[in-house]
C-alpha cells in the first residue's frame, strides 16, 4: 500500500481525534484504526470525502470521511440547509420532509438530520417511523414543502446507508439545483454543522412529527388510480403473496391491497419484521430470484396467483406469476413494466376515460415494446435517460397541458400517478393485484396476459 497514502489518511484520522466535533465513540473508532498494524480500514475509511453526487450520499456506515455517520450526513445536511436559505430567501417559512427506511441508522439519520435543518430555521416534518420513499415524495407536495430527504441505500446490502434529496415537485433535484446543493456541501467543515449533537426536541415548534394523517391521504389518493374497480369486487378473494424483504413496504402495501378490496392478502411473516440486516435473503433486491423464494414457497403452499415483493425503501416491486405448465417464473422489469402500461392503456380506453391528451413514459433502455403499445393506441410516449428522476422531469413538464397516465423503467421501478414524483411500490402493487383479478375474471393468469401482449404486438 502507497505510504503516502497511508500519511495522508492518517493526518485526516488524527483530525478527528484532535477536534473536539467528533464524540468519544467515534474518537474510540478511530483510535483503533490508527492503532492497528493493517491499515486497510483506515485508508478505506479516510482516503476520500464521500461523495455528494447528484443522487445524494450512499455508502458503507462507519467512521471517517469516506462513511455514512453523522458527520457526513450532518455535512449533507447543513450544506443543503444553505442552499434552501439561499434559494428561497424571499419565503417566510421553509420547509422539508425528512423519511427513512429500516435499515441500520436509519433512524439516528433522520432524527440528526431533522435537528440540523431546524437549528438552521427550516421547519422539519419528520415521519414517526419508517416510510416508503414514494410517500415521502407525495408529502413534500401535500404539505407545500421546498425539499425533502429520504435515508435509505435502497436495495444495496445491509452495510450500506444512503441519503437522497428532493425538490419542491416531489422529484430527486435535477439541475441546476443539483450542482448548487453539491457546491455548499463541499464547503462545509463538521464545524459548520448546527445543531448536530443536540437530542432531537418534538416540543421545537420546527420540528412537526408526522404519520398517520398523511398514510390516510396518501393511501385514499392512491385507491383513485383504480381503473376497474369491479373486476377486484368479482376476484375478492384471489390469493395474494407480499413481502416487504424486512422493509418499509409492510407499514402501507398490505393496507392499500386491503383498501382496494382485496380480502386475501398473505404476507411472509418471517419478512414481515422490521429488521436492517435482512437476515432471511442474500440481498433485499427484489430482481433476484433468491429475494422471493421465501414468498414462491408460500405460494406453491397456498397456491397463489400471485407473488408480489417490494424492496427495503418499497420504491420498486418484483413479482412472480405461473406459467402455462403452472410452474412460477419471475417476471422482468421490462415485462413489468410493459404489462402495467398495456394494461392502463388498454382499459382506460375500453372504459371511455381517455380524453386524448394522455401521454406515457419510459427510459431509453426500456423495451421499445411499449412504443408500440403506445403507438397503436395513439397514446404519446416519451422517451427519457435512464433513471426516475428523468420521468419526474417529463411529468413536471407537461404539468397542467397533458395527462400522465403511467412510466417505468427496466430496473422495476413504475408510477401510476402523478403526485407522487418516484416511482411508487405501493400504487405498483395495488394496480398489479387489480390486472390479476381482471385477468382471472377472464380465465386467465398474468403470464397469460404477457403471452398476448407478446401476440397483438
Amino acid at each position: 500500500m502507497d505510504n503516502e497514502l497511508i500519511k495522508s489518511c492518517e493526518a485526516k484520522a488524527e483530525a478527528w481525534l484532535s477536534s473536539s466535533v467528533y464524540d468519544a465513540a467515534t474518537q474510540v473508532e478511530v483510535r483503533k484504526m490508527l492503532d492497528n498494524p493493517d491499515k486497510t480500514d483506515l485508508v478505506e475509511s479516510f482516503y476520500q470525502n464521500l461523495e455528494f453526487g447528484t443522487g445524494g450520499l450512499r455508502g458503507i456506515m462507519g467512521v471517517g470521511t469516506n462513511r455514512m455517520n453523522i458527520y457526513t450526513v450532518g455535512a449533507a445536511t447543513q450544506g443543503l440547509s444553505n442552499y434552501l436559505n439561499k434559494n428561497f430567501k424571499d419565503l417566510k417559512q421553509i420547509a422539508v420532509v425528512v423519511g427513512h427506511d429500516c435499515r441500520n441508522n436509519s433512524r439516528l439519520f433522520a432524527e440528526v438530520s431533522a435537528n440540523i435543518f431546524a437549528a438552521n430555521g427550516i421547519k422539519v416534518y419528520l415521519f414517526d417511523n419508517m416510510r416508503p420513499t414514494p410517500e415521502m415524495s407525495f408529502a413534500i407536495r401535500q404539505l407545500g414543502c421546498q425539499s425533502g430527504i429520504i435515508l435509505t441505500a435502497s436495495h444495496n446490502p445491509k452495510e450500506y446507508n444512503g441519503y437522497k434529496a428532493y425538490w419542491d415537485d416531489g422529484a430527486q433535484v435535477l439541475a441546476p439545483h443539483d450542482k448548487g446543493i453539491i457546491d455548499e456541501v463541499n464547503k462545509v467543515g463538521a464545524e459548520d454543522i448546527k445543531g448536530l449533537h443536540t437530542v432531537l426536541d418534538t416540543a421545537n415548534p420546527l420540528i412537526e412529527i408526522i404519520g398517520e394523517e398523511i398514510d390516510k391521504l396518501y393511501l385514499d389518493k392512491i385507491k383513485t388510480i383504480s381503473i376497474d374497480p369491479e373486476a377486484i369486487r368479482r376476484q375478492k378473494d384471489m390469493k395474494i403473496v407480499y413481502t416487504p424483504i424486512h422493509g418499509t413496504g409492510m407499514m402501507l402495501i398490505p393496507r392499500s391491497l386491503q383498501l382496494w378490496g382485496f380480502e386475501n392478502v398473505n404476507t411472509v411473516p418471517e419478512q414481515m419484521v422490521k429488521d436492517g440486516n435482512f437476515p432471511t435473503v442474500v440481498s433485499p433486491n427484489p430482481e433476484n430470484a433468491e429475494a422471493l423464494s421465501m414468498a414462491i414457497a408460500l405460494a406453491k403452499k397456498i397456491d397463489a396467483d400471485i407473488v408480489m415483493a417490494s424492496d427495503p425503501d418499497a420504491d420498486r416491486v418484483g413479482m412472480a406469476c405461473k406459467d402455462s405448465n403452472g410452474e412460477w417464473v419471475l417476471v422482468n422489469g421490462n415485462q413489468t413494466c410493459m404489462i402495467f402500461l398495456y394494461y392502463i392503456i388498454k382499459n382506460r380506453i375500453a372504459m371511455g376515460k381517455m380524453k386524448g391528451n394522455e401521454f406515457v413514459v419510459k427510459t431509453i433502455v426500456t423495451t421499445e415494446l411499449i412504443k408500440a403499445i403506445a403507438d397503436k393506441n395513439n397514446v404519446e410516449m416519451y422517451d427519457c435517460y435512464t433513471g426516475f428522476k428523468w420521468i419526474a422531469s417529463v411529468i413536471r413538464e407537461n404539468e397542467g397541458k397533458k395527462q400522465y397516465i403511467g412510466g417505468g423503467e427496466e430496473s422495476y421501478g413504475f408510477l401510476a400517478e402523478d403526485f407522487v414524483r418516484d416511482k411508487d411500490a405501493v400504487s405498483a402493487c395495488s394496480l398489479l393485484a387489480e390486472i390479476c383479478a381482471w385477468a382471472k375474471d377472464q380465465g386467465k393468469t398474468l403470464f397469460d396476459v404477457l403471452m398476448d401482449i407478446y401476440v397483438e404486438y
